[in-house]
C-alpha cells in the first residue's frame, strides 16, 4: 500500500511507511523506510532503532518502524501508528489495527477505533469505496443500531455519487431524505469519533409494493417473477415447485401471458378442467392433485391482498441506478411498513429486483465505485424455509453480480441467519452487539466469533459488552485483503434519525416524475382474457350444436306425422319421382342444414383450438 493521509480529522496509517497528521491529515515529516531506519526526536533526545523503544526525556516516546514521535503533552505514531493525546503510545496491536484502515483513495468513514475502553478519534475506521461491491453483512441484536449503521453507509454512498436501494420495514429509514436534528447526543458522539457533523438530507425516491402504503407503486408481472420465486411466496414444496415450472413452460409455449395472479389462476384452472386435462398429459409430470394444490395456494394468496403486487406497468429496475441532478446517488427507499406482515413476499420481491438487475446489467469488472449498493434488511426472512433451487439462485446471483458493479449488504441478527455459501461471499462485516441470555444465544455468539479473523480482542466478551452504535468491524482493504478486526464507535448519521413526515413524504411521491408512469395499474389482454374468450366460444358452440340437434329431432317427428296422414294420397301420386319427394321434403332440408352447420363448426373448432394452443 502506498503512503496515505487521513482526512476529516482522522489518522491515515499507511503500511510500509505512511506519514500521519493528527489534525488535518497532512504529512508532518518524511516517514522512515524499513525496520532499521534511524529517527530523531526533536527536543526529546531519544532515538529508537528497529522495533526498539527509548523514552524521550520529559516529553514522550519515539519508536521506529511502527513508531511514535514525542511531543509535549502526548504521543504521535508515525509510519503506521496512532496519536492518542495525553494517553501515551498505543500498544503495538492497536497501531497495527489503525494502519490496516489507511486508505489512499475514496472511502467511507465508519467511526473511530475503540481500544482498552477508550475511543481514539485519530484512528479512523474506513472502508474503500471500490470494495463496496464485494458485498457485506450488518448484524446484531435488536436495538443495537443496525438501522443507523445502514443509514450512515447509505448517506456516504449517496454523497459519493453511488445510488442506493434500501428497504424500510419499520418506517424509520425514510428520514434519510431530511436533515438531521442537532442535539447533545449527536454533538457528543461527533466529538468522540472526530466527526465534523452537519445536518444534511439526501435525494430520495420512495416506493411501495403494489401501491400499498406511501410510495410509487412497484409491481412485477408473474411471468418475469418466475416459478422459483413464486414458489417461495406460495410456500410450495419441491415437487409443487417443479410442477409450477411446468405450468409456466406451458403458458410460455402457448403464448399465454401471465401478467397477474388471475392469469396464473386461469391457466391452472384450465389445466384441471375437463377441457384442459388432455393438456396435462402433453407437458408430463403434473398430476391433477398437484395442480389443485397450486390453484388453492394462489387463491389463498390473492385473498391475503397479494394480487396488487403483480401486474403492469412492471417496474424498470434501471430506475434504481439514477443520480440526482447535483451528482449525488439517488437513494431508493422501499416503504414496507404497511406489508411487514407479509415477510416472505417482500423479501422475495427484493430478490426479484436483484435478479432483474443481474439479467439486464452488462459486465463491468472492477470499478472505482459501485453502480449500486443494495441493502437487504431482515435477511433471515429470505432464507427461512427456502428450497434448494432458491438458495442456489441466491448464491449464484451474489457471486456473479459483483462483476456487474452491484454490491449487496445483508442486514440481520446473526451471521448464522445467512447460509454458509452466501456468507462466504461477504467481504465486509459490521457486527453489532449480541446477547447471550440463553444457551442458544451463547451458541450463536461462539459461532459468530469463529467467522472473524484472528484478533487481539477477546471477541466473545467484547460482542456482549458493545454499546448502542458500536460494532466490531472487518472489511476488505484496497488490495483486497481483510483488515484487522476493529472495535469501533460509529459516526452519527447526518440525516433525520426517524420517519420522514407523512405530508412531506406524500408530496415527494406525487411530485416524482415516476409517479405518473407507475401509479395507475393497467390490465391488458393476457392469459385470463384469452382463456375466458376460448371458453365462451366453446360454450356458444355447444349451445348452437344443441339447438341444431333439437331442430333435427323436431323435423324428424313432423315428417313422420305428415307421412302417416298422407299414406293414401301418396299412392295416387305415383307419377311423382322418388328423388323429387326426398329432395323436396322438409326433413331433407333440415338435415342438410344441420350437416353443413356441424361440418363448418368442426372446422372452426379445430382451427380455433390449434390457434389457441399456438398463442
Amino acid at each position: 500500500m502506498n503512503d496515505s493521509d487521513s482526512t476529516g480529522g482522522g489518522t491515515g496509517a499507511g503500511m510500509g511507511g505512511a506519514t500521519t497528521s493528527g489534525t488535518t491529515g497532512g504529512p508532518d515529516a518524511d516517514a522512515p523506510q524499513g525496520a532499521g531506519a534511524d529517527a530523531r526526536a526533536a527536543g526529546a533526545g531519544a532515538q529508537g532503532a528497529g522495533a526498539g523503544v527509548r523514552e524521550a526525556a520529559g516529553a514522550g516516546v519515539q519508536t521506529e518502524g511502527g513508531g511514535a514521535q514525542a511531543e509535549e503533552g502526548g504521543v504521535r505514531a508515525e509510519g503506521g501508528g496512532v496519536r492518542a493525546e495525553g494517553a501515551g503510545v498505543l500498544p503495538e496491536s492497536a497501531r497495527e489495527i489503525a494502519a490496516g484502515y489507511a486508505v489512499s483513495g475514496a472511502a467511507l468513514d465508519l467511526g473511530a477505533l475503540l481500544w482498552d475502553g477508550a475511543c481514539l478519534p485519530d484512528a479512523q475506521i474506513r472502508i474503500p469505496l471500490a470494495m463496496l461491491n464485494r458485498h457485506g453483512l450488518v448484524a446484531g441484536a435488536t436495538g443495537t443500531g443496525k438501522t443507523k449503521t445502514l443509514q450512515l453507509i447509505a448517506e456516504q454512498l449517496s454523497a459519493n455519487g453511488v445510488p442506493v436501494f434500501l428497504a424500510d420495514i419499520k418506517g424509520d429509514v425514510s428520514g434519510i431524505a431530511a436533515p438531521g436534528t442537532p442535539g447533545d447526543r449527536v454533538t457528543g458522539r461527533a466529538g468522540q469519533v472526530g466527526q465534523a457533523w452537519e445536518a444534511k438530507g439526501f435525494p430520495c425516491e420512495f416506493y411501495a409494493l403494489g401501491g400499498i402504503g406511501p410510495g410509487i407503486p412497484l409491481r412485477a408481472t408473474v411471468t418475469s417473477f418466475g416459478p422459483v420465486l413464486l414458489s417461495k411466496v406460495l410456500q410450495l414444496n419441491r415437487t409443487q415447485e417443479q410442477s409450477l415450472g411446468l405450468i409456466f413452460h406451458y403458458a410460455d409455449a402457448k403464448g399465454l401471458e401471465l401478467l397477474d395472479l388471475k392469469d396464473l389462476r386461469a391457466v391452472v384452472a384450465f389445466l384441471v378442467s375437463d377441457t384442459g386435462k388432455a393438456e396435462l398429459k402433453e407437458i408430463g409430470g403434473l398430476s391433477t392433485a398437484t395442480a389443485g394444490v397450486i390453484l388453492r395456494s394462489i387463491t389463498a394468496f390473492e385473498q391475503q391482498g397479494a394480487g396488487d403486487f403483480f401486474g403492469e406497468p412492471e417496474f424498470d429496475t434501471a430506475e434504481l441506478l439514477r443520480q440526482a441532478p447535483d451528482g449525488r446517488g439517488l437513494v431508493s427507499v422501499l416503504e414496507l411498513a404497511a406489508v411487514q406482515d407479509k415477510p416472505q413476499l417482500f423479501s422475495t420481491f427484493l430478490v426479484w429486483l436483484l435478479a432483474d438487475l443481474f439479467h439486464d446489467l452488462p459486465e463491468v469488472g472492477d470499478l472505482d465505485r459501485p453502480k449500486l449498493v443494495f441493502f437487504f434488511d431482515e435477511a433471515h426472512l429470505l432464507f427461512n424455509g427456502a428450497s434448494k433451487a432458491f438458495l442456489e439462485s441466491i448464491t449464484q446471483t451474489v457471486r456473479l453480480i459483483r462483476s456487474k458493479g452491484v454490491g449487496i449488504f445483508f442486514v440481520t441478527q446473526t451471521p448464522r441467519d445467512v447460509p454458509a455459501e452466501v456468507l462466504a461471499q461477504l467481504g465486509n462485516r459490521v457486527q453489532h452487539a449480541l446477547r447471550a441470555f440463553t444457551p442458544d444465544d451463547a451458541k450463536a455468539l461462539r459461532s459468530t466469533v469463529k467467522t472473524f479473523p484472528n484478533s487481539p480482542y477477546d471477541l466473545e466478551e467484547l460482542l456482549t459488552r458493545l454499546g448502542i452504535g458500536e460494532a466490531v468491524i472487518t472489511v476488505l482493504s484496497e488490495n483486497g485483503a481483510p483488515t484487522p478486526v476493529a472495535a469501533t464507535r460509529l459516526r452519527a448519521p447526518q440525516s433525520l434519525m426517524g420517519p420522514y413526515p407523512a405530508a412531506e413524504l406524500d408530496a415527494a411521491v406525487k411530485g416524482s416524475p415516476l409517479y405518473g408512469r407507475y401509479a395507475q395499474a393497467v390490465d391488458r389482454e393476457s392469459a385470463y382474457e384469452k382463456l375466458s374468450a376460448g371458453q365462451e366460444a366453446q360454450r356458444r358452440a355447444a349451445e348452437a350444436e344443441a339447438a341444431d340437434r333439437a331442430a333435427v329431432e323436431e323435423a324428424v317427428r313432423g315428417e313422420t306425422a305428415r307421412g302417416a296422414g298422407k299414406a293414401a294420397e301418396g299412392a295416387a301420386r305415383e307419377d311423382t319421382s322418388l328423388v323429387e319427394q326426398v329432395v323436396g321434403s322438409g326433413m331433407f332440408r333440415s338435415l342438410a342444414r344441420s350437416v353443413g352447420t356441424q361440418l363448418g363448426r368442426e372446422i372452426s373448432r379445430s382451427l380455433f383450438g390449434t390457434a389457441r394452443r399456438r398463442r
